[in-house]
């Protein structure tokens, strides 16, 4: 299936959309029902990262299960998986509803924890797929946001204090990789030249650099 990738990455968010959007009230049933719906969304998501798995092709080299299409101003919504991320891809299918597990008898906030997990779990498959330097910088930097909430709400008693570290430092680097991607934007010819940022399959390099 030509979009089996995006539905891996994107079942998570359905269920955390749906979770916020349906799921009222802070009672026990609530949040067992918001318990049960990030368990079902995680194992499904891991499942169907197993059609990808098997269908995986050892022998070629190149990008499998890629998707390509206009996405914003030019940019491209391109994602693929070669043979290291494809087995990120499954261990971070595999490892969420362990996760989700282990949170299983968490009493505060638990939908929006639950909601927190599933994002998460989106965005980090979304940065082992992404094959277009703006997308998998999204992804990435995604990734900052429920990160943060979970160690600032959920996490130990100098939580505020770490979160704020986590995020002061993943922030100044981030930073660093928007002034490297303006450049090289820039750097090959601005505009006209958009799908610079298309991933080789060993490393982000210009379009033209390949033409």
């Amino acid at each position: 299936m030509d979009s089996l990738l995006s539905i891996v990455t994107f079942i998570p968010s359905v269920a955390a959309l749906i979770m916020a959007v349906f799921l009222r009230g802070g009672d026990e049933a609530a949040q067992k029902n918001a318990k049960w719906l990030a368990m079902l969304a995680t194992v499904a998501t891991f499942l169907i990262s197993l059609f990808i798995y098997a269908g995986f092709d050892r022998s070629n080299p190149g990008f499998q299960f890629v998707e390509d299409h206009a996405w914003i101003g030019g940019l491209r919504y391109r994602m693929g998986v070669d043979g290291i991320s494809v087995m990120f891809v499954l261990l971070t299918t595999i490892l969420m509803p362990v996760v989700i597990g282990a949170c299983w008898n968490a009493q505060h906030r638990v939908k929006e924890l639950m909601i927190a997990f599933l994002v998460l779990e989106t965005l980090m498959i979304g940065v082992f797929s992404a094959l277009d330097l703006v997308l998998f910088y999204v992804f990435f930097e995604g990734t900052l946001i429920p990160a943060s909430l979970m160690i600032g709400i959920w996490g130990g008693k100098e939580r505020l204090y770490a979160a704020f570290k986590f995020f002061l430092y993943t922030f100044l680097g981030s930073v660093l990789m928007l002034i490297a991607m303006i450049a090289m934007y820039y750097d090959a010819g601005g505009a006209g030249k958009s799908v610079f940022m298309r991933r080789s399959s060993s490393s982000f390099i210009p379009s033209s650099a390949r033409s």
